[in-house]
């Protein structure tokens, strides 16, 4: 392969994205956002057959053959195969398990990829020649493309056919929630909440922490499954005094102050005590009075109709930072049966919901299993552990 940087300004062609699944297609087909930049003039050009890939995802399988002349960014490399060369090869080789442990290698003086806590960074077209690789003649590299192209697409579309399924099962779960809160004296929130408080957000090493032994602040996505998860946190450096005030306590509602279009406002309740846990300044912390079940209340709160108001109420100039405010989650509308149906009500939605976490979980790790199968089955074929003649 060669690298190829062609730069045409006033160039009329279309404007590319990689996708991991998809390989190389047109931006349109991903989103309909208007693009960044104002001028195409300094973006590459790739031609029909070249193999583009993002250079910050390489590991990932951010890559693909062009089935058409386009343009990308700077953060996309272009390489041209030379003759005897099959692109569709190559680039299986490249989303190879082999490929990754030979970028690792290379990886010790560009970044350290092979570290969790450092950031991988690009993959220069330099890095990417060092690596020697046995290329069969372009006959047989034509086979294993063939073979891969068949294979991967039954995998993809059983993998396609699970999350479908988990799409359905996340909206049972809403459906059952919706119907069973459902009931009851339509009632403002602030009628029943007692406190709303907000926490604290200092500098934090990225380890968990449990709480209890640890000091650590809440991460905003602890709330995020509807279940409260303490290991969504962060540990608190020796050298900063914990504030005690800001302390979760049992059978407090933690909701998210800001995030994403879909999770701000997510809910979950505090199950026991966490001494050294701490609300950051992305979480509330919502106490309710003793008539109500404050679990009954998170489960409200993550229904359609609890979920229409909050998006109604939140603000942001981004769809991936939305926020709520105290007042507005005042004024919610909830429905509240008497405490006795509420808890009734709770024990049912724990059961419910169980059986259809433990579905999603199931489906979860088959697509997990599926894209292991598929990445070894790339891996066996272009690396010659498979004769792709005799499972022609």
């Amino acid at each position: 392969m060669e690298k190829i940087d062609e730069r045409i300004p006033g160039v009329e062609l279309p404007l590319m994205s990689v996708s991991q699944t998809r390989g190389v297609i047109r931006r349109s087909e991903l989103t309909d956002a208007p693009q960044r930049a104002e001028s195409l003039d300094n973006y590459k050009v790739c031609r029909a057959n070249d193999l583009v890939f993002n250079k910050m995802s390489i590991r990932s399988g951010a890559m693909g053959v062009a089935a058409e002349d386009g343009l990308v960014t700077y953060h996309y490399e272009v390489m041209r195969p030379r003759q005897g060369t099959d692109p569709h090869f190559v680039a299986y080789l490249m989303k190879s398990s082999w490929f990754t442990a030979e970028l690792i290698k290379r990886e010790r003086g560009i970044g350290a990829g092979d570290q969790a806590n450092v950031r991988t960074t690009e993959v220069p077209f330099s890095v990417l020649k060092t690596i020697d690789a046995y290329i069969p003649d372009r006959a047989e590299q034509r086979a294993i493309a063939d073979y891969l192209d068949r294979e991967t697409v039954r995998v993809d579309t059983l993998i396609e056919e699970q999350q479908r399924l988990i799409e359905m099962l996340h909206e049972r779960k809403a459906a059952v929630m919706a119907m069973a809160t459902a009931s009851g004296e339509p009632v403002a929130l602030r009628r029943v909440v007692t406190r709303i408080r907000q926490g604290w957000s200092p500098n934090c090493d990225s380890a968990a922490v449990n709480g209890v032994t640890e000091w650590g602040v809440l991460k905003v996505g602890c709330s995020n499954s509807g279940r409260f998860d303490p290991t969504q946190s962060k540990r608190l450096p020796d050298e900063t005094t914990p504030r005690s005030e800001f302390v979760v306590e049992p059978g407090e509602i933690v909701m998210s102050r800001a995030n994403t279009k879909e999770l701000v406002g997510a809910s979950a309740v505090v199950d026991r005590a966490y001494p050294r846990l701490m609300l950051s300044d992305l979480n509330y912390g919502l106490t309710v009075s003793s008539g109500v079940d404050p679990e009954f209340v998170s489960y409200a709160l993550r229904s359609g109709h609890a979920r229409y108001q909050i998006s109604l109420a939140s603000k942001g100039t981004s769809p991936t930072m939305q926020k709520i405010s105290q007042r507005d989650i005042r004024n919610l509308i909830l429905q509240f049966p008497p405490l006795d149906e509420q808890r009734r009500i709770v024990a049912d939605l724990d059961d419910q919901t169980a059986k259809i976490n433990s579905l999603i979980a199931e489906t979860e790790r088959f697509i997990q299993l599926a894209r292991e199968h598929r990445s070894a089955l790339i891996t066996a074929a272009v690396t010659g552990q498979i004769d792709v003649r005799e499972v022609a």
